[in-house]
């Protein structure tokens, strides 16, 4: 292994229903990489007309999600009354906080006609000062967004600051997050100012020192080491990382905390109902996992 290195980590299959998604995170080894405890690859999936994606009204505590779309469209509803779909290039960043329900389903217009939808949705942890807040729902059209040069790549700066540009995403902590798109040949040097850092190859493969990444992996550089991203062919990468958050987090079902009493108690919360609803979404939910 490359001393830039630190490890490889390949997608495991996870069937969610409507499709398969490939998780990243969390891993046996490696639970975080900076603030991220959740990295989903979901697709590329082809819908037929009539079916969609249908994630039921489902809650959440001490995180925020990210969903960043490649292909296709979701419909993103939540117990503040936000209704918003999202499209390829845009960002909808949902803060849990105490506590929020939300649904993700295909929009009706597209149901109709059939989909593919490809893309990756991941959790970040927040704070432990931050994990009770007000819960907060943001959408970012992809047009906000810039795209630089750098090294032969074209990268779009979608969180955080990096290669001279910033996002307007908001966040509670120092994290960054890019869409890479490097030609056959190309290099794309790694050098972030977070603590952690990663690339997932979503199609492509790539090399870091004597190391071959080919698509639906990630690979996780080593601290304080300069590396390099080689395109051995025609690539799309998702850079991310930051800085770690304070202290371990607890993961069970869509619950993260730095407390398994404070799960425990959403675990309570979820089986009485005493979520707030998903206003036009209401009648359906996703049971507790027993």
């Amino acid at each position: 292994m490359a001393k830039e290195v630190e490890r490889i980590i390949t997608g495991r299959v996870r069937d969610i229903g409507d499709f398969d998604v490939r998780r990243i995170l969390p891993y046996v080894q490696r639970r975080h990489i900076g603030p991220y405890v959740f990295v989903d690859h979901m697709g590329p999936a082809q819908f037929e007309p009539g079916r969609g994606m249908d994630v039921r009204p489902h809650p959440h505590i001490g995180l925020a999600t990210m969903t960043y779309l490649l292909e296709g469209r979701i419909r993103h509803r939540d117990s503040l009354g936000s209704d918003q779909e999202i499209t390829p290039g845009a960002i909808n960043w949902m803060t849990a906080g105490r506590g929020i329900v939300h649904s993700e389903r295909t929009p009706a217009a597209m149901r109709n006609g059939g989909m593919r939808l490809h893309g990756l949705q991941v959790w970040i942890a927040l704070r432990t000062e931050d994990e009770e807040c007000a819960p907060d729902f943001q959408h970012y059209p992809a047009e906000v967004f810039a795209d630089v040069k750098e090294g032969g790549a074209t990268v779009r700066v979608l969180v955080g600051s990096f290669y001279g540009a910033s996002s307007p995403v908001k966040t509670r902590s120092r994290l960054f997050y890019g869409d890479a798109r490097l030609a056959a040949g190309s290099s794309l040097p790694m050098d972030f100012a977070y603590e952690e850092a990663a690339a997932y190859i979503v199609s492509g493969a790539v090399r870091v020192g004597d190391v071959r990444v080919g698509p639906e992996s990630m690979v996780v550089f080593s601290p304080g080491e300069k590396s390099v991203l080689h395109a051995e062919e025609e690539s799309r990468v998702m850079l991310l990382g930051g800085d770690c958050v304070d202290g371990p987090r607890h993961i069970e079902w869509n619950f993260v905390s730095s407390s398994r009493e404070r799960i425990e108690q959403a675990k309570r919360e979820w089986r009485a109902r005493s979520f707030p609803v998903v206003p036009g979404d209401s009648e359906e939910f996703i049971p507790l996992p027993e």
